[in-house]
């Protein structure tokens, strides 16, 4: 068995994950309350971010559905808050539009725990259907792309024609506490800001694991030719249909902690334009490095939000300038920077090497 060499490379990296987590976690101790509820709701995006990567950046497939399995998580966790700040009465929206009785539906969601499984559940089932009837039929590219954004129109136009079940296009908002604990308080913000880093980083370590693995070499396998991993004996469709539904799972996962940090959860939040704003975040970041995902994520919602504050008219040219210069002279995204950055190694002598045929242990 080879044992892995802990080159100056990797001991860089190390310590630039250790920074970076240290950063997040100590966040709360330099950042006002209002930034610190703006990074939390960009780390969410984040977790977002990772698990389209998985699926476009590793295996080659673009979603244009996303926003979809991150409304969907953020509905159901979205109907327990809603549940428990109208206590024993209906909920609003409900009462306005006539209804007596609380729908069935929306009883389990009484139940924390069961809206934490459904946010994460429900979009990962929904996906793996999806890539059930595409993947083995092998429906790909541009013609999957189409079939996710066909998912957005009627998952949005299903929400807001029901709107005395799920509040039409003004969603569900009014969430005042979680467990008793009101939702406005600082230090229930902190403490939801501590959950969110903390998810992301046990995302990170999941998708790190899944590509480094022999899952993530057969994803890059069939990313790169897919006909020549199943002449080899995979099936390409199983593990299409998995990585997009551990993908769809991760952005359910992010749209329950969005809610936690926002407040509101509407069809605008699904529609087809934040989902095309989740495939810049991983292009710019840097497609295919995880790392790049998340970052991508976060300081491009950074931008955008100090943009629209300090140029109000005109933030959108920004914007737009940032893409353009970082698409044509950054093809690798913002992260394909630190990859022309190569640290010397020593050489080795001629008493260093292995004669060949021999294993290193």
């Amino acid at each position: 068995m080879q044992l892995k060499r802990l080159t100056p490379q990797r001991l860089y990296i190390l310590i630039g994950y250790a920074v970076a987590a240290t950063a997040l976690f100590c966040a709360p101790l330099y950042l006002s309350d209002f930034r610190l509820n703006l990074l939390a709701k960009f780390l969410a995006f984040a977790i977002v971010a990772l698990g389209l990567d998985l699926i476009w950046g590793y295996t080659g497939i673009l979603s244009l559905g996303h926003g979809v399995f991150f409304g969907l998580g953020a509905y159901a966790m979205g109907m327990y808050l809603k549940l428990e700040a109208s206590g024993t009465s209906l909920p609003d929206f409900m009462g306005w539009s006539g209804i007596k009785a609380l729908p069935w539906f929306w009883k389990p969601f009484e139940s924390f725990a069961f809206a934490a499984a459904a946010g994460i559940l429900l979009p990962a089932l929904l996906a793996l259907g999806l890539g059930y009837f595409t993947f083995r039929n092998r429906i790909k590219g541009v013609y999957f792309t189409i079939l996710t954004q066909a998912l957005v129109i009627i998952t949005t136009t299903l929400i807001i024609g029901q709107q005395a079940f799920t509040g039409g296009t003004n969603g569900l908002t009014g969430f005042r506490t979680i467990f008793g604990e009101s939702l406005g308080s600082a230090d229930t913000k902190r403490m939801l800001y501590w959950v969110t880093a903390a998810a992301l980083l046990g995302a990170f370590v999941l998708c790190r694991f899944l590509v480094k693995s022999r899952f993530g070499r057969v994803l890059r396998a069939i990313r790169d030719g897919e006909n020549r991993a199943r002449f080899i004996g995979y099936n390409p469709a199983i593990y299409q249909m998995l990585v997009f539904s551990i993908s769809a799972g991760l952005a359910g996962l992010a749209g329950m902690l969005f809610v936690f940090h926002v407040g509101i959860i509407s069809p605008s939040t699904m529609a087809i334009v934040p989902s095309i704003e989740m495939v810049l975040w991983v292009a710019i970041g840097g497609r295919g490095t995880l790392i790049g995902a998340a970052l991508g994520a976060i300081l491009l919602n950074y931008a955008k939000s100090e943009f629209s504050a300090s140029y109000p008219d005109a933030w959108l040219f920004f914007l737009g300038a940032l893409f353009v210069v970082v698409v044509v002279f950054l093809p690798k995204g913002a992260v394909g920077l630190f990859g022309k950055l190569k640290i010397p190694q020593r050489r080795q002598s001629k008493h260093e090497q292995e004669p060949i045929g021999h294993s290193a242990v």
